[in-house]
């Protein structure tokens, strides 16, 4: 309902190696241009503040277009899993006044360091 059959058949017999969503913004600024010369759109602003929304389209499609490189993936990853090895070792509680022997590890579970293991591998596979 937002094209005619004659722009759709044009919309469909374009060829195009990407994505064609911005032949109706080109449409709409050549029409938006051509309301301007005659005189329905009576400001430049309004014309500037469309043609400004067609600019945002764009930019959001270049976010698309570009994807996160693998190598950031992986050192998110091993950063995640380094820092949760750092906290159980360097979270444990040593008291030297108990006397242990060898002054060994305490052995219990830390339970707010995995929660935040849990909360930031969560967040590393969002």
């Amino acid at each position: 309902g937002f094209m005619t059959r004659y722009e759709r058949k044009i919309f469909d017999d374009l060829k195009s190696p990407h994505l064609k969503y911005w032949v109706p913004f080109v449409w709409f600024g050549n029409l938006a241009s051509k309301a301007r010369k005659e005189g329905r759109i009576r400001d430049s602003v309004d014309l500037q503040t469309l043609m400004n929304y067609r600019s945002w389209c764009s930019l959001l499609f270049g976010y698309d277009w570009v994807g996160i490189p693998l190598v950031y993936t992986q050192v998110v990853t091993l950063a995640v899993y380094t820092f949760f090895f750092a906290c159980l070792i360097g979270r444990q509680f040593l008291d030297t006044d108990q006397g242990y022997q060898g002054h060994d590890l305490d052995l219990y579970i830390p339970i707010f360091t995995l929660l935040q293991f849990f909360f930031y591998a969560g967040w590393l596979k969002v």
